[in-house]
């Protein structure tokens, strides 16, 4: 059976006036599923007995699961999430004292070849449906309210996946995570992270979400980023600045620069020149990400003095440079880890 939550809103009326019922009951079911987060028809108590064995006989709820749960040193949580059909992805709980951010995962596997990442050794599968991505956050926000005793802060669409490649869905379950019908988180907490691409990035803005974006840069020289980023000849860095010079035109939102620093590859005094000359170019800031192995012995994270460098000269230059530190890393649950180990 299909899962009722593939219905909207207007769907749902639709489908009750055929059962013979009144329209509003859409609008109970809608808030049992989206507000609530029930996982089941029968537990809608606000419907009669009858009308809910009517909608079990033709749709189901088909939520998510904890397949495994990691803790980390550092309070960092790692769930394994187990999708109704078997499949795994992973989403992350990342704590500190002001917040609590969710990781959240937008396909199974990942549709590029980004050499540093364990996820992009996985096959994409399929995309995550709506439903999928909303439960991840549902489930780490009861998580936060349980092992952190506040609710969650923040969403990052930084784990599993290339969102802009699973768009249609990610962009609904968005509107689902801050509609005020839906779980009311402000949009203004969620982060977008992509590796670029120029086409979605401009219809991101267009649909003005009020998401804040964050692009996976990594090297601002064309020919370096594409051997780290092999996908990414496809989409030249001249076309992703004219596409983030239309976000911020769209929206007036920074764009934040994700950039792992790595020995021998990126540390040198040109791979900071070309980055400061390629923010110029657009309101931007860096977060300098702290690298965790994922055991192939080419990337490894540079020596202190490297990344005081960046720092140093991005700050000269007046950009604004942040260092994220690495969370969970014990747990493969880090930035650029998610490879699904939890069912080794």
């Amino acid at each position: 059976m299909k899962d009722i939550r593939i219905l909207s809103l207007d769907q749902l009326k639709d489908y009750f006036v055929t059962l013979g019922e009144k329209p509003f009951r859409a609008k109970q079911v809608y808030d049992w599923l989206w507000s609530k987060n029930l996982h089941s028809i029968d537990e809608m108590t606000n419907l009669s007995k009858s009308l809910r064995e009517k909608i079990s006989e033709e749709y189901t709820i088909n939520p998510v699961s904890v397949d495994q749960l990691q803790k980390s040193t550092d309070g960092t949580i790692k769930n394994g999430v187990k999708l109704h059909d078997g499949l795994l992805v992973e989403s992350v709980l990342i704590p500190t004292e002001t917040r609590t951010t969710a990781c959240v995962s937008s396909q199974v596997g990942c549709s590029l070849n980004c050499e540093f990442c364990a996820t992009a050794r996985l096959k994409r599968m399929r995309n995550l449906e709506v439903a999928e991505i909303v439960d991840q956050v549902a489930l780490i926000d009861s998580q936060s309210k349980m092992y952190f005793n506040r609710p969650l802060s923040n969403i990052v669409f930084m784990g599993m996946g290339e969102p802009m490649m699973n768009y249609k869905n990610v962009v609904e379950a968005i509107r689902k995570i801050t509609q005020p019908e839906g779980l009311g988180m402000s949009p203004r907490r969620i982060t977008v992270s992509t590796s670029g691409i120029p086409k979605m990035i401009k219809m991101l803005a267009d649909d003005e979400l009020r998401v804040k974006l964050a692009l996976s840069l990594h090297s601002a020289i064309e020919s370096k980023r594409n051997e780290i980023m092999p996908f990414s000849d496809k989409f030249p860095l001249t076309d992703i600045m004219e596409a983030l010079q239309y976000w911020y035109q769209k929206t007036g939102s920074v764009i934040t620069f994700e950039y792992c620093v790595w020995k021998g590859i990126n540390d040198g005094d040109e791979d900071i020149k070309a980055l400061i000359k390629y923010c110029k170019q657009v309101p931007s800031k860096v977060n300098l990400i702290q690298y965790n192995p994922i055991g192939d012995g080419k990337y490894d994270q540079c020596n202190k003095q490297a990344e005081d460098n960046y720092v140093r000269q991005l700050e000269n230059a007046g950009i604004t440079v942040m260092i994220r530190k690495s969370r969970g890393g014990d747990i493969d649950a880090a930035c650029g880890q998610l490879a699904n180990k939890t069912t080794d």
